[in-house]
């Protein structure tokens, strides 16, 4: 996701399917083998898909309350489409199907207040107009990711963790009003100057009712500027990616991200703006003898005017072996998250992970090990802290 992610950088499209996400777009951390037909110069169809599993053992969770649970879980599959059709135009359709059940097999858009129509169906992740005509300006028109921080223009297939949303989200990442896993309708503007990167939109954001919550119909706007201080990330500067496993040299990046609107919250006579600051880095440095170590982390503010009001960090810390063991490379992680709410109960996490990577973000299996109780969205778990235990397997062609 996150194309030619969810552009070109020989991957069937960075520009091509934007990935939240974004399996086949991401594809700058290498060519991904999608089915592409031809039908011109500048004439192609390509098509991908990606898909997450994983077990999860997690303590106190069964129905007893007092158990280990024990859940088998299709976390995701995503279908990418992507194509061109002029020299400088090209499209992307993606979907997908969270938590999928055996005799889901339908499509489906999102309503207008950004719910999935019925769990299990397969829903319309992006839909993008993509008219791409100077790598330093570019215009794409339609359901797409937010400009945001590093993990939300990741999407869940270019993490270097498994798990890498139990921090505090912005309106678009989640099922509420506001988009659905980081994508809302809208249009943005982005490119590169050379290692200075942009991206800016306008989206619906969350659609107002009267007497409540965005009563004046505002539009959502958000941004990100980014900066490659040592190598330049081979990801476009629409996505993003949490690691390059070496591949593109030694990397620092730093980028700030903004989300503002107006009247986002409200009762009748109490409204309040959602403003998020994002300040997020990357560094990645590949020592003599080939391993790689990789230290990522962010830091968020979100100004709700009190309704939800929240500073949220986290810390990845991670190294990748250098020799290939059986057919894959050890890459081992530590995780730290902290989320410090001024309403409700603050939450942390320490997930410890190993990976185990067969072909980049393409093929891998995932070990890890929680204990804290922020959930997903950086909320307090039902079951308050606790221990858990996963493996998960991640696909994508």
């Amino acid at each position: 996701m996150k194309t030619s992610k969810e552009g070109s950088n020989g991957r069937v499209s960075r520009w091509v399917a934007p990935f939240v996400g974004a399996a086949l777009v991401m594809a700058t951390q290498g060519a991904h083998a999608a089915a592409t037909i031809k039908a011109g110069e500048y004439q192609w169809v390509s098509i991908g898909v990606g898909a997450r599993a994983q077990y999860t053992a997690a303590e106190d969770a069964a129905p007893s309350g007092s158990d280990y649970s024990n859940q088998f879980r299709i976390q995701e599959t995503r279908l990418y489409v992507a194509g061109q059709v002029h020299e400088y135009v090209k499209l992307t359709f993606n979907s997908f199907c969270e938590s999928c059940v055996f005799g889901a097999n339908t499509f489906s858009a999102a309503g207008d207040d950004g719910q999935p129509n019925s769990g299990g169906d397969w829903e319309i992740l992006d839909v993008i107009a993509q008219f791409e005509i100077n790598p330093m300006f570019n215009v794409w028109v339609g359901r797409m990711l937010t400009p945001a921080d590093r993990i939300e223009m990741n999407g869940p297939f270019y993490a270097m963790s498994w798990n890498q949303y139990n921090v505090a989200l912005l309106p678009s990442d989640g099922l509420g009003g506001a988009g659905l896993l980081g994508r809302d309708d809208g249009v943005t503007v982005w490119g590169a100057l050379d290692k200075f990167e942009y991206a800016i939109g306008v989206f619906d954001g969350l659609d107002g009712t009267a007497n409540g919550a965005n009563e004046e119909d505002n539009v959502m706007i958000a941004g990100r500027l980014e900066y490659n201080f040592l190598s330049k990330e081979p990801s476009p500067a629409y996505y993003t990616a949490s690691t390059y496993f070496g591949e593109a040299g030694d990397i620092f990046t730093v980028g700030f991200s903004l989300t503002h609107q107006a009247d986002f919250y409200g009762v009748p006579g109490n409204h309040g703006d959602f403003t998020g600051y994002i300040v997020d880095a990357l560094f990645e440095k590949v020592l003599p003898g080939g391993g790689v170590v990789n230290v990522e982390g962010e830091y968020k503010i979100f100004d709700t005017d009190d309704f939800a009001d929240v500073d949220s960090y986290f810390v990845t810390v991670g190294y990748m072996f250098p020799k290939v063991i059986g057919i894959g490379r050890f890459q081992p992680y530590v995780r730290w998250v902290e989320n410090d709410w001024d309403v409700g109960p603050d939450t942390d996490l320490i997930e410890v992970g190993l990976n185990y990577r067969i072909k980049g973000y393409d093929a891998w299996i995932n070990f890890n090990y929680q204990n804290g109780d922020a959930a997903v969205g950086g909320g307090p778990k039902a079951q308050g802290s606790s221990d858990a235990f996963q493996i998960g397997v991640q696909v994508q062609i």
